[in-house]
């Protein structure tokens, strides 16, 4: 090897190590920016309580002029809604989980008749049932994360979004209360 190929070649090892960390630092950073299950509601639910959300059975369905939503729920959650609750006056057992993920609704291109189905992923919020550790709030946590499509990322939603959060495991306590009758849920398990 001649002197001249020598230098370059060693020369060259800095700066191919320096490339080297610099893609590794880089794929880190957006490999942490997608990772939606390191994000937190300050002080209450993290989103990572609902791994595997994405597998869990539907309860039912829900639709607004400005989103449309399946609302889903844990094999505990589900177990209780067979076995009647709430409409059998009882409680759903701690450790019942749901997830309602919402969409913005868009017209079918591929349907041969008109069809909404969802579009643009807008949220998903969770509700938790812990007795001992949401005890002020029903027994129930509440979260909501907004999705942010240029990022790809969550991030939890605060007070200037729609409906307002306060940003705390209670965030959905307020409008729950209606039905306090129903252990503070809102879905019913519709007949299949």
């Amino acid at each position: 090897m001649s002197r001249l190929s020598t230098f370059s070649f060693v020369n060259q090892k800095p700066i191919l190590m320096i490339a080297a960390i610099a893609v590794s630092v880089a794929g880190g950073i957006a490999l942490a920016a997608s990772d939606k299950y390191s994000v937190k509601v300050p002080g209450g639910l993290a989103f990572s309580e609902f791994k595997g959300y994405e597998d869990w059975q539907s309860v039912a369905v829900s639709q607004t002029e400005s989103a449309m939503a399946v609302i889903l729920a844990n094999p505990v959650m589900i177990e209780a809604y067979r076995s009647g609750v709430p409409e059998n006056g009882k409680h759903f057992p701690d450790g019942s989980k749901i997830a309602k993920i919402h969409w913005k609704p868009t017209l079918s291109k591929e349907s041969p008749s008109p069809a909404t189905v969802p579009g643009e992923l807008l949220n998903v919020d969770f509700i938790e049932k812990d007795s001992k550790r949401f005890a002020d709030s029903g027994g129930w946590g509440y979260a909501a994360f907004i999705y942010d499509q240029a990022t790809d990322s969550f991030t939890p939603a605060t007070t200037s979004d729609s409906p307002p959060q306060e940003n705390d495991a209670k965030c959905g306590f307020a409008c729950h209360t209606i039905v306090q009758a129903k252990d503070y849920i809102f879905t019913a398990y519709p007949r299949r």
